[in-house]
């Protein structure tokens, strides 16, 4: 009996290491996570791993579900833990339900809590768009669960004893062909990982408007983000905030022009302090906001530029 953890993020991986650490505690077991590749499983002993599993071959340099899958069936055959936690990366949601489906289990998918009664798992995940909490559970062993990242808090490294296993493993062949791989070219600071945002909502009325939310993010040292209709229907920037886009909890949020639908919302609900402006006082972004400006956007971003710029100078 075990709790066993993978993700191929390494931020989220010491993250799982967290609360798997606090469900091993709760069973009296071990804690044993799995590395696939190179690495450094004397550091995922640090955060609280027994056991590290490595797996290396050559099959496994390119991402695949079969050979993944394979090698994942193995750890759990090793380990034959109770619980598998699994981080909830685009990988990783569907590595999880192959996993499930080839164990005959059911999964509880995208938890942002996690506890154990008696012999079953008991989640909470949102649903609704975010609306509601539904709480559910997980009956039958293995327990596997995916966890989103910035769910659960990164533990503090400690000087701790564990194992290093070599997991012998033949994975199994991928039944897709990478014939080709483009890298993205990915800033510094994403979204997720910034401490200040601002992000612009149906209230730009241009593309050429976002100058104004540049200004201000630029004093700040903000990334800037939007909602799903600026990218996706205008295609004015890349990528949005919301279910189904970026969720994110900077300790500061302006949100310009949004209207705080439920998409929205199911992106921000984590975010420190929340501030709002919109010409509509009734819009439901006050609802959620801990400051709120009603005000026209055109008016109150270059006031509130201008007035930071002052207040720096001193």
């Amino acid at each position: 009996m075990s709790v066993l953890i993978y993700s191929e993020e390494p931020g989220l991986r010491l993250e799982l290491l967290g609360k798997g650490r606090e469900l091993a505690d709760a069973m009296d077991s071990k804690l044993a996570a799995l590395q696939i590749g190179n690495g450094n499983p004397e550091e995922l002993i640090k955060y609280g791993a027994d056991l590290v599993y490595v797996a290396e071959h050559p099959l496994l340099e390119e991402w695949s579900l079969e050979p993944y899958r394979s090698v994942l069936l193995r750890a759990v055959e090793e380990a034959s833990p109770s619980v598998i936690l699994i981080g909830a990366t685009k990988r990783g949601k569907e590595l999880a339900a192959s996993l499930a489906a080839s164990l005959g289990v059911g999964l509880l998918t995208e938890c942002i809590s996690l506890k154990l009664e008696d012999e079953k798992l008991i989640a909470e995940r949102l649903t609704y768009g975010g609306s509601a909490i539904a709480r559910v559970a997980s009956l039958k062993k293995p327990h596997i669960a995916t966890v989103p990242p910035r769910v659960f808090k990164r533990p503090e490294p400690a000087e701790r004893t564990g194992e290093v296993l070599k997991l012998e493993v033949e994975p199994e062949k991928p039944k897709a062909e990478v014939v080709e791989r483009r890298g993205k070219v990915r800033e510094e600071v994403g979204l997720e990982e910034a401490e200040v945002i601002v992000a612009a909502g149906r209230g730009f009325k241009k593309q050429e408007d976002l100058k104004l939310l540049e200004e201000l993010a630029e004093i700040l040292g903000a990334k800037i983000g939007c909602t799903r209709p600026i990218a996706a229907d205008y295609g004015w920037m890349k990528e949005w905030i919301g279910i189904s886009g970026h969720k994110v909890r900077p300790k500061l949020y302006i949100a310009v022009g949004i209207s705080g639908t439920v998409h929205h919302a199911a992106g921000i609900r984590d975010c420190g302090i929340i501030v709002a402006i919109n010409s509509d006082e009734n819009a439901n972004i006050f609802n959620l906001a801990d400051y709120g400006i009603v005000g026209d956007l055109y008016e109150v971003l270059p006031a509130l530029t201008k007035a930071l710029k002052e207040r720096l100078k001193k």
